[in-house]
């Protein structure tokens, strides 16, 4: 019988091979002519090519030289350093019995095979490091017997013919570290030898593992432990990873975030496989009659078609159940732990993911639905997951699971069945984003506003004079729930303008022209969040009668708006959409400059502004449709400032003062569209409003303002507002 034949024989035959490895290493014996080392021996390049036998404790080195069949046995010893080995014609290049090896930035290349680690029946079996080294063989390239261990450290192995191995085991153990290891059928073969318990061990640290034909390892009898890590890889032509076979039984480890491994694990009836998935590792394929499944530490097992597990234990790792385009079902005989379920559903079809588990179900577990952009079709109740039995529990990972304009919760019935409810329900992320977007451009239009107003008293402070003005400004908006939505908007923003007396009305009308930039960020639940780039333009007039005091100020502003909103979804995912429109509005104020003794004075006044604001149509990326009505606010405000000029020693003039307001929305309808589900945005009601701020006169020509905010009500409260700007008058 020849090498070949002896090392593809099945389990069933494995009993008469003993007698077959006899006869092999008669063969073998016959085939290593050439000297027999019985001590120390060094060769190099000089030394012409032969086949070595190393008897006894017998030590072979060689530097930077070619050889042919090297066999060592009984202690014995070989380095190779920089060489080569290869088959004088058939057989194995190199062969270890009970004896080691060393083999360092070599190449072996076997017409059979290239390199075996045996062992005798009274022997210890064979060790072997290799080292950035290639090895290879037709039919295997390395092939272990039990006792035996093999260390690869960024080297190739490769079985070359078409029905290859790249590394056979008889039991022993093997590690590989880098590298690869190819067989043109099968990457790495386990079989069992009854006469030695144990059975083998594999372990695979960012290493390559390819079975050009078959699987990437396939256990063909026996017991073998696998561990995979730190980025290593398995391929198998007919797309498994392992195959279990002929009785055989495995415990397949995957573990670190590095591994991300694709492919089935196929179990035979009649053996067995438990498989473990950690620390971040994940699987991509199918699993078919394991016996067990263990999925934590942040690992993941991809399913690509429905599953079944006869046990399966989560400890802080998840199941994902394909694509959210595909839709499966994972029946499970007993659940335990405490787990992520990825799942998906699609209302529209009625298809869903779901979990069965006909027996018992215990453990705390989570489930992370996938969301959608559009609604479910209609109302209802959609089953996902039923237990046999058990005490088991399931909740939303991260609440309401996301479905359109509304979001929709898990709910249990009985104890056996979780169902998504989709008759109750909240407003989703999207919806937010979208109303708070329509909402917000008033507030954004009143806080650029407000710089204006303080403008305004600046004229009347030093009256008649022609000038340029800056101002910085802020503001801090908190919007309750009660107008239709919460949400909380923060304001920045910069206005610059200019104005002059007009040379008609004795010099009592002022007109200028203003223009700005400001930039608001709206905080919504759950990490949703939007902005609003404003940019405007103005014309504004002032009129005031030195004598008795009535002023009026009048104000047109235009806008241009970038509104982009950032939804963060209950799967995790992330969704935005944007859309630019245009506002126009004014404002009218009428009052009072009422002067007291002392320098104090009073100024009563009363404020009617609005603003329309352009409807727009807009999608976020995830598929969710936003129709906007024309945005429209009518603001009516009646107060009074009081305040008192200090002229202090070199001439400075400094005006503190207070305000006091009580403000009222009559505007109470602007509809947003989302899905064709209507929803209304409504700031209408009342609010106080209260104000103090400084003005000073520097010089003649310069002046500093600093004006500070602060208004509540049932639907919008202020907490701070405020700007600080200098003016210049010539």
């Amino acid at each position: 019988m020849s090498a070949t034949n002896l090392f593809n024989l099945t389990p069933l035959a494995s009993a008469m091979k003993y007698i077959v490895l006899a006869q092999f290493l008669v063969i073998a014996q016959q085939a290593v002519a050439g000297p027999i080392i019985n001590d120390d021996v060094v060769i190099d390049q000089n030394t012409p090519p032969d086949s070595y036998t190393l008897n006894t404790q017998a030590t072979l080195t060689a530097n930077n030289a070619s050889t042919w069949n090297i066999r060592a046995q009984n202690g014995s010893t070989v380095n190779l350093n920089s060489s080569s080995v290869t088959t004088n014609g058939s057989g194995t290049a190199l062969e270890l019995f009970n004896s080691s090896g060393v083999i360092n930035n070599s190449r072996i290349s076997g017409a059979t095979a290239g390199m075996l680690l045996g062992f005798t029946a009274t022997g210890t079996g064979s060790t072997a490091e290799v080292n950035n080294s290639v090895i290879s063989g037709g039919s295997r390239g390395v092939h272990i017997s039990a006792r035996s261990n093999l260390t690869l450290n960024n080297s190739d192995v490769v079985g070359t013919d078409a029905n290859g191995i790249g590394l056979l085991m008889f039991d022993g153990t093997a590690s590989a570290t880098g590298g690869s290891i190819v067989g043109g059928m099968t990457g790495i073969v386990v079989r069992d030898d009854p006469s030695e318990a144990g059975g083998s061990r594999l372990e695979l640290n960012g290493t390559r593992v390819e079975g050009q034909e078959g699987s990437a390892i396939l256990v063909q009898g026996g017991a073998a432990d696998i561990f995979v890590g730190n980025g290593a890889s398995l391929t198998g032509g007919n797309g498994a990873l392992l195959e279990v076979k002929s009785n055989g039984s495995a415990n397949f480890t995957a573990s670190d975030s590095a591994t991300q491994l694709v492919g089935d694990v196929i179990v035979e009836n009649g053996s067995t496989a438990d498989v473990t998935l950690t620390r971040g590792a994940s699987l991509t394929g199918r699993l078919e009659n394991l016996s067990a499944l263990a999925v934590n530490d942040s690992a993941k097992w991809v399913m690509v078609g429905n599953g079944e597990v006869a046990n399966l234990a989560m400890d802080g790792g998840a199941i994902q159940f394909g694509s959210p385009s595909e839709f499966y079902q994972l029946s499970v005989g007993n659940l335990s732990g405490s787990g992520t379920f990825i799942m998906d559903a699609d209302f529209t079809t009625g298809q869903v993911d779901t979990l069965n588990v006909t027996g018992t179900a215990t453990g705390a577990h989570k489930v992370l639905m996938g969301s959608s952009g559009a609604d479910p079709t209609a109302d209802g109740q959609v089953p996902v997951i039923h237990i046999a039995a058990g005490d088991a529990t399931f909740s939303l990972l991260n609440g309401a699971v996301d479905l359109g304009a509304y979001s929709y919760d898990l709910i249990q019935q009985g104890n056996n069945d979780w169902y998504l409810n989709t008759a109750s329900r909240v407003i989703s992320p999207g919806t937010q984003s979208v109303m708070a977007l329509f909402n917000a451009a008033p507030s954004v239009w009143y806080g650029e506003l407000s710089t204006l107003r303080s403008r305004m008293g600046e004229v009347r402070m030093d009256h008649g004079k022609a000038g340029a003005w800056s101002r910085a400004y802020g503001n801090k908006f908190d919007v309750s729930a009660s107008s239709g939505l919460a949400y909380q908007q923060t304001q920045q923003g910069l206005s610059l303008g200019a104005d002059a007396p007009l040379p008609v009305g004795d010099g009592q009308w002022l007109v200028g022209l203003m223009a700005g930039y400001s930039t608001s960020d709206l905080d919504m639940s759950r990490g949703t969040s939007g902005t609003v780039d404003s940019y405007y333009a103005g014309a504004y007039t002032t009129w005031m009668d030195e004598q008795s005091g009535y002023y009026l100020d009048g104000v047109l502003k235009f806008n241009r708006f970038q509104n982009e909103s950032r939804v963060q979804l209950s799967d995790g995912q992330q969704t935005k959409g944007s859309f630019d429109n245009n506002g126009i509005g004014a404002s009218l104020e009428v009052g009072r400059h009422i002067k007291l003794d002392d320098g104090y004075f009073v100024e009563p006044y009363t404020q009617l502004s609005g603003v329309i604001i352009q409807g727009k149509d807009y999608d976020l990326d995830n598929g969710l449709k936003a129709e906007g009505d024309r945005t429209r606010s009518l603001l009516g405000k009646v107060g009074a400032t009081a305040g008192r000029n200090f002229t202090l020693d070199d001439g400075t003039v400094l005006q503190p003062y207070v305000r006091a307001a009580y403000v009222h929305e009559f505007a109470n309808n602007n509809e947003v569209q989302v899905n064709s589900n209507v929803f209304n945005n409504d700031l209408s009601g009342s609010r106080g409003e209260l104000g103090a701020g400084l003005a000073m006169t520097l010089t003649d020509k310069v002046s500093v303002h600093a004006d500070f905010d602060y208004s509540n009500g049932d639907k919008i409260e202020q907490p701070w507002g405020a700007n600080i700007g200098m003016r210049y008058s010539w």
